[in-house]
């Protein structure tokens, strides 16, 4: 029997200071920024939106691995992420026909353990069904490429 629907709100203010840069607030933590490079039209005073993306699938599979592992008894010392989107800032500029967001993402994951090659696979499959974050990207039509190694 299917589980009764929770729902759980999230949600982030925003303030814009100057140029293209926005203040950030998110709850009760620090104020952050976002900015672009001096090509797109800022001073380079903090990361991207889009950087903010990438770096928010390495902290959701930061989430989702150690989860998904306790499910399975699957045992690691240590995991390492690297999250890298490819944009045509054509797009951005608006040029009919070029996506405006990610074209490609690659995204590897290192993880330290014992466990087997196929007990790897088994949770790669299983954070890859349950991460918000990667389904976002893949319910957009954006091509991941991800890559785990067993260290």
């Amino acid at each position: 029997m299917a589980q009764a629907s929770t729902l759980f709100k999230v949600s982030a203010k925003g303030k814009w200071e100057s140029g293209v840069k926005t203040n950030i607030s998110v709850r009760h933590f620090p104020t952050f920024s976002t900015d672009e490079p001096a090509e797109l039209g800022g001073v380079d005073a903090a990361p991207t939106p889009l950087e903010y993306v990438v770096a928010a699938l390495n902290g959701c599979n930061g989430v989702m691995i150690p989860l998904v592992a306790k499910e399975l008894g699957f045992t690691f010392s240590g995991i390492d992420f690297e999250a890298t989107g490819i944009i045509d800032t054509r797009g951005l500029m608006g040029e009919e026909g070029v996506r405006t967001h990610f074209q490609k993402v690659r995204f590897q994951v290192n993880i330290q353990t014992e466990e087997s090659e196929e007990r790897v696979e088994q949770l790669k499959k299983e954070v890859e069904k349950r991460c918000p974050v990667l389904n976002l990207l893949l319910d957009a039509g954006i091509q991941v490429d991800t890559k785990w190694s067993k260290k």
